[in-house]
Parts: structure tokens; C-alpha cells; sequence
């Protein structure tokens, strides 16, 4: 299976791809060991909680590497960074040359999907969905082939949605959805502390194709108000949900349970309406002298089983 569009730069693709077949294969020892484990499970009474791979970025991340931190967390459902996809991919690496993002450009308008749909059955065979992916690929300075092979290798990877910051450029929402509504699939839109109860008004008119990635730490700090009441009224719109505990007041990253975002509050409203969209643990606040991010997110996962007992 291959992406659409890429005929004229097939030979290219074709290059790429014999480079990264190799890496594939040599890969698949491991994967074969990943697939004797227990297959994980982190949909809790209806309520599938996920993870970003943002949550291990203390370590090492490789495509391999976050999976196992998957499994080891006992969760199913990841949405997935950029960068590590790329590099199995066979991305050029990133350096400083002034033609970088030029030739990283090229190779993606020109790369098959081969090596993501690799991807997806690496850690679908594991037990793991690729529920979104969040390509750095989605900027106004990014080219329309780009954004393009972004929404296909989100596809090859099994996902219902991109991820990305949202624009301040209200053309750029509007050129994103439409690429999207092309490509058949969801832009969700992340906000930080800029968040306001309409801030996404503006993008989910311009298309039904763009949605929400609404992070409800962020949305607390920005707002000092408790998210509830955005989400009763926009969770049509919302295809994903990081969890994550701030202060208000632009207040810092919390351990769950010290801050002033409700998170069991709003578990508890997504088991009780049947609310289908997966609430994405987000590790972000400083990891305890003699912890590590897997054990944090493993807290973050019993502290939302709790949450929905």
C-alpha cells in the first residue's frame, strides 16, 4: 500500500523505502518478543484512558522503546509524537544545513507508507492502538504535499485524528481542514494556558474536519475555572483529552490529586455520558528523586482507576 499522489517521485520513495526495509527486518526479533507479553488493557468501566509519548520524554524513544513503556504502563491506546516514526521511517537526519527542512520536505512528499503501516502492526500485535499522531509537519511554513503525507501516514498508523498546536492564523485552521476533509480525516486542535471557553469557535466553524485536543490541566491554569462546563457543551467536537493537574493562576504541574484541575471529576463525567473519546495521560510535572517516567505514569493510570471504581 502506498500513498496517493507520488507517482512522479516513486523512484525517490522507492529508494527510501529498500533503506528502511532493511531497518525493518532487522527489528523484527524484537518485535517478536514484544508480542509473547500479556496484551495490555487500560480501557477502565468504559472509559479508555491512553498515554503521549510527550509523558517519556525523560528517556529513550525509539519506536521500540515507547511501546515496551506502553506495556509496561498496562495501556492500550497512544497517541504518538513526530519524531520517532519519522526516524524509523528513514527520515534525513535533523542537522543544521541550511537546506534541512528543504530535503526533509522532499522526502516526505516523496516516502511511502510502508514503514508506518509497519509501525501500526508492530504495536497492534502487542496490543497497542495508535489512536492520533502529532507530526511536526502541520505549519503554515510546511508545504501542502507535507501536511498531505502527514494525514496518510496518520492513516497508515491507524489513526482517527492529527494532533497540533493550534494556529493563531486562522487560515492556516481553515487550509487544514480542508487538506484534511481531503485526506478523510481530524485535525485536533491543543491549546496551553491560552485557552478560553470559545478559543476553538473560530476553527470548528471553518470545518467539520477540525476538533479539539482539549488538555484540561492546561485549560485550568489558563482559565482558573474548572473545564466541565466546556466539555458538556463542545464534546461532540473533542476527539481527545490530555490529563495532566495545574494550579490555577497559570499555576505550575502538579502530582495528581495536588492541584486544582478536577481530573477525577472529569473521568467521572466521561463514564457517566459514555463519552467515547480517550483521556491521554500527559506526565508533565517534575519525576521524584528516584522515580522514572514509567513509574509516574503508572501512578498517573491507578490514580485514574480509582478515579472510575
Amino acid at each position: 500500500m502506498k500513498r496517493q499522489n507520488v507517482s512522479r517521485r516513486q523512484f525517490i520513495g522507492v529508494s527510501a523505502l529498500a533503506a528502511a526495509g532493511m531497518a525493518l527486518t532487522s527489528k523484527s526479533a524484537f518485535a517478536r518478543s514484544i508480542f509473547a507479553t500479556a496484551k495490555p488493557n487500560s480501557k477502565i468501566n468504559g472509559v479508555q484512558i491512553g498515554v503521549i509519548t510527550y509523558s517519556f520524554r525523560s528517556m529513550p524513544g525509539s519506536i521500540e522503546q515507547i511501546l515496551k513503556y506502553c506495556l509496561d504502563c498496562n495501556i492500550n491506546y497512544i497517541e504518538l509524537m513526530g519524531d520517532a516514526a519519522e526516524v524509523y521511517a528513514g527520515a534525513p537526519p535533523r542537522d543544521s544545513g541550511a537546506d534541512y527542512s528543504a530535503r526533509l520536505a522532499q522526502w516526505r512528499e516523496s516516502t511511502l507508507m510502508d514503514a508506518f503501516l509497519a509501525i501500526r502492526k508492530m504495536y497492534n500485535d502487542a496490543g497497542v492502538n495508535i489512536y492520533a499522531w502529532k507530526p511536526n509537519a502541520l505549519g503554515i511554513k510546511n508545504t501542502d504535499g507535507e501536511i498531505g503525507y502527514a494525514f496518510e501516514a496518520g492513516k497508515a498508523l491507524g489513526c482517527t485524528h492529527v494532533t497540533v498546536e493550534l494556529p493563531t492564523d486562522d487560515a492556516q485552521t481553515q487550509r487544514l481542514g480542508d487538506l484534511a476533509e481531503k485526506h478523510s480525516i481530524m485535525v485536533g486542535y491543543h491549546a496551553h494556558t491560552q485557552a478560553t471557553p470559545t478559543l476553538w469557535d473560530t476553527a470548528l466553524a471553518q470545518s467539520e474536519h477540525n476538533g479539539i485536543n482539549l488538555d484540561i490541566g492546561h485549560y485550568v491554569a489558563g482559565t482558573s475555572s474548572s473545564p466541565i462546563d466546556f466539555i458538556l457543551k463542545n464534546h461532540k467536537r473533542i476527539l481527545s483529552m490530555h490529563l495532566k493537574d495545574r494550579k490555577f493562576h497559570d499555576g505550575p504541574n502538579m502530582p495528581w490529586g495536588q492541584g486544582d484541575t478536577p481530573i477525577k471529576e472529569v473521568l467521572v463525567l466521561m463514564k457517566k455520558e459514555g463519552y467515547k473519546f480517550p483521556a491521554t495521560i500527559e506526565q508533565e510535572y517534575k519525576i521524584p528523586e528516584g522515580s522514572d517516567a514509567v513509574k509516574e505514569v503508572k501512578i498517573c493510570r491507578e490514580y485514574a482507576k480509582n478515579a472510575l471504581s
